[in-house]
């Protein structure tokens, strides 16, 4: 099937300004872009769909996501942890909200349900249940017990050989990227974050280990150590960051073409903006918040300005942070770290397809047809991604998960 969207701007992904014309679509796969008017008249398709003005760009892309962690738009849980059978509908529900809002690609950053994202990937792959496309992950690998004694246990367990049955776990569980814990977390043990999780011959163990069976790490790490141990075990992504020093930065900067890096700001902005009933104490994680927010003011432009890859997806689906808000992070990587709009759609959509790893993230013949039609521009103003309402079109592969035209009525 030949579809032609026309009349309207087209933003490429690339970061450059949107320019008119008309984009043909065959199959699953972009097959044109038509910038003349007389090419535009002489195109054949199936089907025209008539832009009136808006503007055409590629699907979001979010590079740090958590589909188990349940809350969303349409449903907030205030318990963390739920029942298995209610983990997997909240996560099946949280991929269909996510592509509802513009979402058409996820990068997972961890699972609280062990096997659940890989039949979910499976499923949406299949069309059994509407979602975007999904790199899974499984639960997050912290270890438990006394360093440098070994024990066996896949998930927790310590020593080089239980970091390479984990890595064999995830292989045979249909996992692609598999998540490890290397720093503490301030927001929920004050002053964790400088702590070291895992042992140089543990991480050496699991990015060997990872490199041999096709899988990619992303790692949870805050300070120089624990990002110099991410490098080393050769992660693909490294999430926070934000007590990167000097040193830090040279080392990601060397490593600009092989890594990614998503600092996460829309956790900490919710956490500040969060007003929680008075048995619930948030002042830890608030304190956390604002002084990730303060380092990476400085941090996030000076690793922008290396060339490192910096990516938006904010750690959504805690209650007062809920999947379907993901597009705040555009407006933060302005707000915060100095991005122009168009710089901050770039990073969502063109350097989330490079994370990918897959022909999305741009405009551009040969690419999936994975494609948002936005009413006014968004590289002017990246809040109008915010209003679901404002995204009339959201096509994945070629196909109408929401038409810009109404359905035809039956009788």
């Amino acid at each position: 099937m030949r579809q032609l969207i026309r009349n309207i701007a087209i933003f490429d992904g690339t970061g450059s300004a949107p320019f008119p014309g008309a984009v043909m679509i065959e199959g699953d796969r972009i097959a044109d872009i038509l910038r003349d008017e007389a090419a535009i008249e002489a195109a054949q398709a199936d089907m025209v769909i008539d832009g009136q003005g808006a503007t055409l760009m590629p699907g979001m892309i979010d590079a740090h996501t958590h589909l188990t962690w349940g809350s969303s738009v349409e449903k907030i849980y205030h318990q963390f942890i739920l029942p298995p059978e209610e983990l997997k509908v909240a996560a099946w529900r949280n991929a269909r909200v996510l592509l509802d809002h513009g979402y058409t690609s996820l990068y997972s950053a961890g699972a609280l349900g062990d096997q659940i994202e890989p039949e979910l990937a499976r499923a949406i792959a299949a069309g059994e249940t509407p979602g975007p496309r999904l790199v899974p992950s499984t639960l997050e690998r912290s270890p438990e017990g006394e360093e440098g004694v070994e024990t066996g246990d896949v998930f927790n367990g310590r020593g080089p050989e239980a970091m390479r049955a984990f890595v064999a776990y995830c292989a045979a569980e249909g996992v692609k990227s598999l998540k490890l814990v290397i720093s503490g977390e301030d927001a929920l043990k004050p002053g964790s974050s400088q702590d070291i999780l895992y042992t140089d011959e543990e991480m050496i163990a699991a990015g060997e280990a990872a490199k041999d069976a096709g899988l990619w790490i992303a790692t949870h790490a805050y300070s120089p150590r624990a990002i110099n141990l991410a490098l080393e075990a050769g992660a693909r992504i490294l999430y926070h960051c934000s007590f990167a020093d000097d040193a830090a930065v040279d080392a990601m900067a060397a490593k600009k073409d092989a890594i990614f890096y998503a600092p996460g700001p829309g956790v900490s902005v919710a956490a500040l903006e969060a007003n929680p009933p008075p048995h619930i104490n948030m002042a830890s994680m608030k304190a956390s918040a604002a002084e990730r927010l303060e380092l990476e003011k400085t941090l996030v432009p000076k690793l922008k300005a290396r060339g490192v890859r910096v990516l938006p997806g904010g750690d959504y689906g805690f209650p007062f942070n809920p999947h379907g808000r993901n597009a705040r992070d555009l407006e933060h990587f302005v707000t915060y770290y100095g991005f122009t709009p168009a710089e901050a759609l770039h990073a969502a959509t063109m350097l989330g397809g490079e994370l990918m790893d897959q022909p999305v993230g741009q405009v551009k013949p040969g690419y999936l047809a994975d494609l948002l039609l936005v009413e006014g521009d968004p590289t002017t103003d990246v809040r109008l991604l915010q209003d679901a309402a404002n995204i009339k079109m959201i096509m994945l592969g070629g196909r109408m998960h929401k038409s810009p035209v109404p359905e035809p009525l039956t009788v």
